[in-house]
């Protein structure tokens, strides 16, 4: 089954889990498709139940935090920010592979536009280095999931031209030596032309629908 795309504007965090708990419900029920919503948060950092308190911000008061009902630790979501929530079934497929698809799928949608990036593997006992780099090691997408129910929710934020001062505030994905980084440095540095979040938007959209969602 194709992924079906709903646009939306901004969307207050809270508000998006409330929704996003609906939406996988109807995934289960069986009474809407495979769903890919599309969409900005307001300046947030969210942050699973198991990031170290000394990796978030000292000063809570600046940026609202809230813990996050995923996988992976603290990150942020901000105006100039894409972010992709997959409400997918994978009853009949499995969800080994569900990670490495959506790093691929980022990948080359990240291509189409003119940026070379690249998935990584995580060494044995290392923090989680799942997600989209560049080549020189800096971090432009962050993923974290859940799997309920044979259904998923979450799913990406992709650095478009969001203010990356906030991600020195705190430590990113508990990688404290890493360097955030997004499409506006980038098509700086590179000199190339940089897209506009629709582009990315189909850009994404086209890259995951290319094929089937994971298979078993």
């Amino acid at each position: 089954m194709r992924l079906h795309r709903v646009d939306l504007g901004e969307v207050d965090y809270g508000t998006a889990v409330t929704w996003m708990a609906q939406w996988a419900e109807e995934r289960r029920a069986g009474a809407a498709p495979d769903r890919l919503f599309l969409l900005s948060h307001p300046p947030v950092i969210t942050h699973g139940r198991r990031t170290p308190p000394a990796e978030l911000p000292r000063d809570l008061s600046a940026i609202p935090v809230v813990e996050a009902d995923r996988g992976g630790n603290a990150t942020y979501h901000g105006p100039g920010q894409l972010v992709g929530y997959l409400v997918m079934d994978l009853r009949d497929r499995g969800p080994v592979d569900v990670v490495r698809w959506l790093e691929n799928g980022l990948v080359d949608a990240l291509a189409g536009l003119g940026f070379g990036t690249e998935r990584r593997d995580t060494p044995p006992g290392s923090p989680s280095l799942v997600g989209v780099w560049t080549p020189d090691g800096r971090k432009l997408v962050s993923i974290g999931m859940r799997i309920r129910g044979g259904v998923t929710t979450h799913g990406f934020a992709l650095n478009i031209d969001p203010d990356l001062s906030v991600f020195d505030r705190f430590v990113a994905c508990s990688l404290d030596d890493v360097t955030m980084t997004s499409l506006r440095r980038l098509a700086d540095e590179q000199g190339i032309r940089m897209p506009g979040e629709t582009e990315v938007r189909d850009a994404v959209t086209a890259a995951l629908t290319a094929g089937s969602t994971p298979a078993a």
